[in-house]
């Protein structure tokens, strides 16, 4: 008999409030004891949501990688509520680990520190090393300390899809493979969060992110080496981090970055396909004249990468459903605030 389709349960929590409301409380009470007993939770972030289950349960991590389909080799993300989780969770919490944490926790930034021998070896695929996070949604770490327990909380989708900014893009994803499902509306910042290994010295950027390089060396006081410049890991060692994977976050319809996108969009047009053409420049003439065909779909995208990056994944979501051929989407600046917007539509136009 199949498996019931998952509970979503709605958590506001207005800004201006210190504590949640009561209906927003039972939920993550409820939530925890799921967690407690093994179950998988998709929760809110700031960044995506998050398949949780207890980072210490390692029949509950075997789960997470069951129901995404991903490879045994790309490791998770362990959500802690506050700094202190996090050092007593591993045997050396280094400095670059300190002075980023003390700057932007809770934020989207992740460090890569050595790992706890508490910590199951699926979750950081059997390295020395692992990834923490303390989220700056409140309601994740609400749950976390409600739990008692840090959480590792990969995307909440299928492995190498598209992933989720909403409740039902989480429904739409896993279905019957989540437990219980709390809605906390759209994710704020609507990319992954950055990762920095902080065992290296200077530390490295393994994944951009909303957080930047140089918000990264302001709070280091010292250089950090990105992901352009930084030397390619051993190709015989375990992943530090996940995202590397050289196609991710990919929609079903295929993705192309161009950089004469109105060129490349017209010849699809003249070839007989269905396109959506994503791009910041509705005001250009080119654009203006394509739009008019009935076979292309003009999504307007903003200009600033903040908020860019923050509809990326609900556009491309959205865009999916409409059974086209092609998604174009103009290839992004190449400066520091595009990053990781950059590398995201890389990932996904990557076959």
């Amino acid at each position: 008999m199949a498996r019931p389709l998952p509970e979503i349960l709605p958590v506001p929590w207005p800004a201006d409030q210190p504590a949640p409301p009561a209906r927003t409380d039972e939920a993550v009470v409820r939530a925890a004891q799921l967690l407690a007993d093994g179950g998988l939770v998709a929760i809110p972030t700031e960044t995506v949501y998050g398949l949780a289950a207890n980072a210490l349960d390692a029949d509950a991590i075997d789960r997470i990688f069951a129901a995404k389909g991903r490879p045994a080799g790309n490791p998770l993300i362990v959500h802690v509520a506050d700094i202190a989780m996090a050092r007593a969770l591993t045997p050396n919490w280094p400095t670059a680990a300190e002075r980023i944490t003390s700057c932007l926790w809770p934020g989207p930034v992740t460090v890569i520190v050595p790992r706890s021998p508490r910590i199951p070896d699926a979750v950081t695929a059997g390295g020395p090393t692992m990834a923490l996070r303390c989220p700056e949604h409140p309601l994740a770490r609400r749950l976390i300390a409600r739990l008692g327990k840090p959480l590792a909380a990969p995307s909440a989708n299928r492995s190498m899809q598209l992933s989720p900014t909403t409740a039902g893009h989480v429904l739409d994803s896993l279905g019957n493979r989540v437990d219980l499902i709390l809605d906390g509306g759209p994710c704020g910042r609507g990319i992954e969060s950055t990762v920095v290994d902080c065992t290296t010295d200077p530390p490295r950027i393994l994944r951009p992110g909303p957080i930047g390089r140089v918000e990264l060396e302001a709070a280091l006081g010292g250089p950090v080496l990105d992901q352009v410049t930084a030397a390619a890991n051993d190709a015989s060692a375990p992943v530090r981090s996940p995202g590397q994977l050289a196609r991710h976050y990919a929609p079903k319809t295929p993705l192309e970055l161009a950089s004469a996108a109105a060129e490349r969009v017209a010849t699809l047009l003249q070839s007989g396909k269905r396109v959506a053409w994503l791009t910041a420049a509705t005001a250009d003439p080119q654009v203006r004249q394509l739009a008019a065909s009935r076979d292309v779909v003009v999504v307007p995208m903003p200009a600033d990468p903040a908020a860019f990056a923050a509809s990326l994944y609900a556009t491309l979501h959205a865009v999916d459903r409409r059974s086209l051929d092609a998604i174009i989407v103009d290839t992004p600046p190449d400066t520091d605030a595009w990053r990781a917007v950059a590398d995201r539509l890389r990932r996904a136009a990557t076959s």
